[in-house]
């Protein structure tokens, strides 16, 4: 009796390394993957393309939750309130990362010192679009209207502060004019009474602009980006139409909870970046006019860093107030 339980205390100290080496292992549970906006949207359908690509990689399941509100300020706290374990990820957005902390008064979370930018995902440029009717052409005969009557024309945006509402406001001050904002309760809404007359223009995110220019509703008058998209070839840039300052490309990204190590970044780094580059994630991005992100950790942070201060200009220039 002896000898057998000499025998199984031998055999249970030499698995214990084994054991222990397997709890250690990265993941060995499922990851949660928090969203900061609702189920539907273009951050929750591409926070759940490359989750379920990296869930592939990792070898875990990465599970998708929404967050949504205050744009995008609830979620993004969420994910800056985890453990820095691996187990608490997120996509992390232009507006939560650049812009909200210069437009809310009170922000329960510091986005270059609280979290941790792990990859860029993608990067996105906007259209300016007029209904297909509208009596503007080009860009210059928008401002020349907008001159002649300040203050009389409107453009929509998904709401204060996001990237339509600020291409607009960006687009404004570049351009010496002063147009009114519309806000609505998304995107969506906006573009609809764009398409019904109720305002005059909107900063469209791509993939949302084109199934109305390429139906023939909207008029695409500029992209934002820097080089024209090879989708949509015809439209010139802002930088074309004289207007190089409005230069917009809403991006996302993954993020942590900041703490977490060096080789626990590296790892989902990697991952990420193979995410990218499956050939479903890749066309998902690259069909909507978008950029495949990718690169490393240090060159997301360094995105986010410069982005921030060039956008508190913006909401300084133009008094935003979301409240």
């Amino acid at each position: 009796m002896k000898r057998r339980t000499l025998i199984q205390a031998s055999i249970g100290s030499a698995l214990l390394p084994t054991l222990a080496q397997a709890q250690d292992k990265y993941p060995s549970k499922p990851v949660m993957w928090i969203c900061p906006y609702a189920a539907g949207g273009n951050a929750d359908s591409r926070s759940r393309q490359v989750a379920k690509a990296m869930s592939a990689v990792l070898g875990q399941p990465i599970i998708v939750d929404n967050k949504a509100g205050a744009g995008g300020n609830i979620g993004t706290e969420a994910i800056a309130r985890g453990k820095p374990d691996g187990y608490t990820l997120g996509m992390g957005n232009f507006a939560p990362l650049a812009v909200n902390q210069s437009l809310f008064k009170k922000l329960n979370f510091d986005p270059l010192n609280d979290l941790t930018p792990i990859c860029l995902i993608e990067r996105g440029p906007l259209i300016l679009m007029v209904r297909n009717d509208s009596p503007y052409k080009t860009v210059k005969d928008l401002v020349a209207a907008a001159k002649a009557s300040p203050g009389k024309l409107s453009y929509g945006s998904g709401g204060i502060g996001g990237s339509h509402h600020l291409s607009g406001a960006l687009f404004e001050h570049a351009a010496g004019i002063d147009m009114i904002h519309a806000p609505y309760k998304s995107g969506s809404a906006a573009a609809t009474d764009l398409m019904g007359g109720q305002v005059q223009m909107m900063f469209e995110q791509m993939y949302a602009a084109m199934p109305s220019i390429q139906g023939g509703r909207m008029r695409a008058l500029a992209i934002t980006s820097k080089k024209r998209s090879p989708l949509l070839p015809n439209i010139p840039t802002m930088a074309e139409q004289g207007f190089p300052e409005v230069e917009v490309l809403n991006w996302q990204g993954l993020i942590g909870p900041k703490g977490m190590s060096a080789e626990l970044i590296k790892q989902l780094n990697a991952a990420c970046n193979q995410a990218l580059q499956t050939a479903e994630v890749k066309e998902k991005i690259l069909s909507q006019g978008n950029e495949v992100g990718g690169g490393t950790p240090e060159q997301f942070a360094a995105l986010i860093k410069a982005e921030a201060p060039r956008w508190a200009k913006v909401v300084r220039d133009a008094k935003i107030d979301p409240e």
